[in-house]
């Protein structure tokens, strides 16, 4: 008996549903711009994978370079009709992060690149001289007549399907091998645990080229009949109010996100703005990818009751690329369950509840679905631990990927675990600790060393080997990379040794400096504090391995040998009010901006205003002519701004602008250029 697949699932809706539509994208998450029904699709499909069979690719590795939308979709779906490995991954923007896709291209080998005429134009010159690009073929020239060519591949469901690549890590990264049947058996856990139905409406705005996006944005609706509407992650970060209105406008029932993407609707939506929104049609919220917290629950919830949004639609979850997406969720119709524990019973492994000075506060995450199994095990006797004690999560089942892309020790530490007392296995060690209480799972940590800020996974040797690089009186193997919590949310803090020869004459500025401006522009991320240490003083294993965990308690209990520290200021009394005049400073222009009229110098103002309330620092700290990456600005902090800088131009504003032009004096010169030279407001498109 043939096996299943989406390549069936997909058929046969373009046969007995052929007008119904299947997905749409909002460009600049407003106005639509593009549509697939079921028939489109599956042809735009076939027509693909007829043009990838002709180049005899099946079963090899194919790179998917696209910016969000549906000319991706059709690529990842002519693939599979081709029976080709897809790799997806995200262009690099203009000249930054190419060394990460080139270290991918250099793990999976692909054969050919796919994408689209525009973004070819952008990249084939950055590729021309790299000897391990072979190939571009642009999807959106394919002639729809070659669907007729197309032939069914055999597929069996441990045949690849495609490779999750896991991080940004430029050192070592991880492509994991996602089968068809993989595919099959999450997208129906997901089915069961959403309780979806062909009634269901979809909005995703998560990346298409993460486990998130893709299994449950993307391949959840086809999987289950519905449609969906895509934006892109940039215009949601730009105006997170896009988001909200999209399920108002199409009563979504099925939406979500990390918990960031929550609590950044509750500090940019406005209740001005909130006042148009009609989210009683929400269902499912789904909340992952990142440590939940119930705080945001609860205030996000009171927050948008008046739009008919319901506590009860929080749907937290556990999931990771390595069980191809969700591990764990609870009842579609029940309340999130919580529980108080005890901080220091926990930080010793055992599990005690109750609510007092020294609890804290866990989200559940539901349970296992279908056959999915799910223990608790001992990281170091790979024994099944009883219940009250905390332990690693372990995970088995028809959604645990089959490994690591060639890596087979990784594969083999992390994909074939087995209880040392029954042999059961194998199991998927996830890294993350974690208990059971009344059947309901909760992550108390992580075993392994992951850095997860706002969904995204960062590794720490990534970003420690950034640290040393950035200035000279660093030492080469001596930092550490860790999060630390302020006010409720994820923050990077470095721990890294200085030069024994710098030690005199030490300065701090110029160090926290570079390595502020270093981790900016690799890894996009915002650093929260800095510490210098004395040679050789670093937490270390009998083995000379960095202890993170080690450094990041001496951090917070303040016994490194520090020589030099700096840590994101505090606003003062005297700062709170600077900073608040420069917030109704940032308003008034708001009101009174008249974008035809606006000079460089207004917008220098408007930059330096908008930086201090956002750095919370002072608008005489910041240098028109210092690099936006000099204070550390992060990339969603940046995308943020764009936005409202197109508020307060009344024009579209490209969201790569602050990497384009690097400070504010050139960025102001830019913008007011742009401006003169066209007519009217109504015709500005910057």
């Amino acid at each position: 008996m043939e096996t299943l697949s989406l390549i069936d699932i997909l058929r046969s809706r373009a046969v007995t549903e052929p007008d119904r539509l299947a997905l749409r994208f909002l460009q600049d998450g407003e106005i639509e711009s593009a549509s697939l029904t079921y028939q489109s699709l599956d042809q735009k499909a076939r027509a693909i994978a007829a043009q990838l069979q002709s180049l005899g690719l099946e079963g090899e590795r194919v790179l998917l370079l696209y910016a969000p939308g549906l000319e991706f979709v059709s690529a990842f779906f002519g693939c599979l009709y081709a029976g080709v490995v897809a790799v997806p991954a995200y262009p690099p923007r203009r000249d930054r992060f190419l060394d990460r896709l080139l270290s991918m291209i250099a793990d999976a080998q692909p054969k050919i690149i796919l994408t689209t005429t525009s973004t070819l134009s952008e990249l084939e010159r950055r590729f021309a001289a790299d000897p391990q690009v072979l190939s571009w073929l642009t999807t959106d020239t394919i002639a729809l007549e070659l669907a007729q060519q197309w032939q069914k591949p055999a597929i069996a469901n441990d045949t690849l399907a495609f490779l999750q690549y896991t991080s940004g890590s430029t050192a070592v990264p991880k492509g994991v091998r996602v089968t068809h049947g993989n595919l099959l058996h999450n997208s129906e856990q997901i089915y069961r645990c959403f309780q979806h139905t062909p009634h269901s409406q979809g909005v995703i705005w998560l990346p298409p080229y993460h486990d998130m996006g893709l299994i449950g944005g993307v391949l959840q609706p086809i999987y289950g009949g519905f449609p969906v509407t895509l934006m892109s992650p940039v215009a949601f970060l730009q105006k997170p109010i896009r988001w909200l209105s999209a399920i108002s406008q199409f009563q979504a029932t099925t939406s979500g996100g990390p918990n960031f993407a929550y609590e950044l609707c509750m500090s940019k939506i406005t209740p001005e703005q909130r006042l148009n929104l009609d989210l009683s049609s929400w269902e499912v919220a789904f909340n992952g990818a990142e440590p939940i917290r119930s705080e945001t629950l609860e205030r996000f919830a009171q927050a948008f009751a008046p739009c008919g949004f319901r506590r009860s639609a929080f749907y937290p979850c556990y999931g990771m690329a390595e069980g191809t997406l969700i591990v764990s969720g609870g009842e579609k119709t029940s309340a999130p369950i919580v529980c108080e524990v005890e901080t220091k019973a926990i930080e010793q492994n055992q599990v005690v509840c109750g609510k007092s000075a020294n609890s804290k506060t866990l989200v559940g995450l539901g349970r296992a679905w279908l056959d999915q199994k799910i223990v608790i095990a001992d990281p170091e006797t790979l024994r099944e631990c009883p219940s009250g004690r905390v332990g690693e999560i372990w995970v088995a089942g028809g959604s645990v990927a089959l490994g690591y892309w060639n890596q087979p020790e990784a594969s083999k530490q992390t994909f074939q675990a087995y209880l040392a007392d029954t042999q059961a296995g194998p199991f998927l060690r996830t890294g993350d600790l974690g208990f059971f209480q009344d059947g309901e799972l909760f992550i108390s940590g992580r075993l392994k060393d992951l850095i997860i800020i706002r969904g995204h996974n960062h590794y720490p040797q990534d970003i420690e080997l950034t640290v040393e690089q950035s200035h000279c009186a660093l030492r080469i193997a001596g930092g550490a990379a860790f999060t630390v919590e302020v006010d409720g949310v994820e923050r990077l803090a470095i721990a890294q040794e200085v030069e024994r020869n710098y030690l005199r004459h030490l300065d701090v500025d110029e160090v926290v400096g570079a390595i502020r401006q270093a981790i900016s522009e690799a890894h996009e991320l915002q650093v929260y504090a800095v510490v210098l240490l004395k040679t050789g003083t670093i937490p270390k294993t009998a083995s000379g391995k960095i202890q993170r965990h080690a450094c990041r308690t001496g951090f917070l209990a303040e016994t490194l040998e520090v020589v030099g520290n700096w840590q994101e200021p505090s606003p003062s009394l005297v700062d709170l009010q600077m900073l608040s005049v420069s917030a109704a400073l940032l308003e008034q222009q708001r009101t009174v901006a008249e974008p035809a009229s606006i000079t460089a110098a207004q917008i220098q103002a408007w930059l330096v205003t908008r930086l201090s309330v956002q750095l919370q620092i002072t608008t005489q700290e910041i240098d028109i002519q210092e690099a936006f990456a000099y204070y550390g600005l992060d990339s969603s902090a940046a995308i943020a701004i764009t936005g409202e800088l197109m508020d307060w131009l009344g024009c579209e504003v490209e969201p790569t602008l602050f990497w384009e032009y690097p400070n504010i004096e050139e960025l102001a010169c830019y913008l007011a250029q742009q401006l003169s030279e066209l007519s009217s407001a109504a015709q500005i498109c910057i």
